[in-house]
């Protein structure tokens, strides 16, 4: 089973992107990509929509969630979110474990 979250930060003049970007080069996204339980840590950015970034965060278990958001990283993260003034949309999903239809994915 794993445990994925995607989640939507949305600003304006480009601070999702801005948000992104430092995470990134702060080493908080990789911080975030070496503890325990973490499975993916990636940001996308909707071609359709330039005030938006897409975060898919996914861990093992729900353990492994609550430890990260016990984490004081999670407060460098929280003023991260201030000083760019997001708002979120959060999307949470449990894998099935069930496999996929190989005949219609092209590799």
């Amino acid at each position: 089973m794993a445990i994925t979250i995607n989640l939507y930060y949305t600003g304006t003049n480009g601070n999702a992107r801005k948000f992104a970007e430092e995470m990134e080069s702060s080493g908080t996204a990789a911080a975030i990509r070496a503890e325990e339980g973490n499975l993916r840590y990636e940001y996308f950015f909707p071609m359709n929509d330039s005030e938006t970034v897409l975060l898919i965060d996914s861990w093992r278990d729900q353990t492994a969630i609550d430890n990260h958001h016990a984490s004081a990283m999670m407060g460098n993260i929280a003023a991260l979110r201030e000083k760019y003034d997001l708002h979120m949309k959060v999307e949470r999903y449990i894998s099935d474990e069930q496999p996929t239809d190989e005949s219609f994915i092209r590799k």
